[in-house]
């Protein structure tokens, strides 16, 4: 993609996913409050809160995560995320967050694929590898062992997420174990909301043993030729720096970064 392209990809990315921004299960709530646009979990609280989008400047930042701070804590929020993106003004917004008790975890790469190209991937399961598809508890299950082994800790709200998708919304979600006979070594899923031109790809770790045979790219390619299926354009990764060549080499375009700032309340 050359330099125009990648300003309306980013563009069309901001007006979809970000201030159009749909809930990601159906019993939270999306809502645009004054500058900026939030999600609220819904009535388990087991799910994600945040802010996806704000339209800030050095005048009204200060006063906005305050308020937003004040909103969830009110609400009884555990944990508040703030997802931070490279071009998001005011340009110290991160410094504003970080003295308003936010923590910021390490910055990943946004990046997003062409959907049609990534389908066309020649792709074969390396050997002793199968995939399966995740349809119920077991299969999450599954995916929640493998990413506890590759990423070194437990992700109870991604769980909650996704058995939630596959009760109330199945076809927003493709989530997909990679097998060698019957252990799990790799899981990833794909995130797509009604009417987007973008699908979120998330997950994809390996354990540690069976990386560099080809797992991950397989994964991406499955991913993408159900999207394709879907009439989805584009495919978008928040990538880690273990993921990101990984991805250029499969045909991924930099957009920017983005960066997780996380509050909790105090004890």
């Amino acid at each position: 993609m050359n330099a125009d392209e990648l300003a309306d990809v980013l563009a069309a990315y901001d007006r979809e996913m970000r201030r159009g921004a749909l809930p990601d299960t159906a019993d939270a709530r999306v809502e645009r409050v004054g500058a900026v646009v939030r999600q609220t979990a819904g009535g388990t609280g087991a799910g994600w809160n945040g802010v996806l989008w704000s339209d800030l400047d050095e005048r009204t930042a200060d006063a906005e995560i305050a308020a937003q701070v004040a909103y969830f804590a009110g609400r009884g929020a555990g944990e508040v995320e703030w997802k931070l993106y490279g071009h998001d003004r005011p340009a110290d917004l991160g410094d504003r967050l970080r003295a308003a008790g936010f923590v910021p975890e390490p910055a990943e790469t946004l990046m997003v694929g062409r959907v049609d190209a990534l389908a066309a991937l020649p792709v074969e399961p390396p050997g002793g590898i199968t995939l399966r598809v995740v349809t119920d508890e077991a299969g999450v299950d599954l995916m929640m062992d493998v990413h506890a082994k590759a990423f070194g800790r437990e992700r109870p709200a991604i769980r909650h997420l996704l058995l939630t998708l596959l009760r109330e919304e199945p076809q927003t979600l493709a989530a997909v174990v990679a097998m060698a006979g019957d252990t799990p070594v790799s899981a990833a899923r794909m995130e797509m909301r009604p009417g987007s031109s973008f699908a979120g790809l998330w997950g994809g770790g390996t354990l540690p043993q069976w990386r560099g045979r080809g797992i991950y790219r397989l994964l991406v390619a499955h991913r993408a030729r159900i999207a394709a299926a879907r009439g989805i354009r584009y495919l978008q990764v928040d990538a880690s720096p273990d993921s990101r060549p990984i991805l250029q080499r499969l045909g991924f375009a930099t957009l920017g970064t983005t960066t997780p700032y996380i509050w909790t309340p105090k004890p």
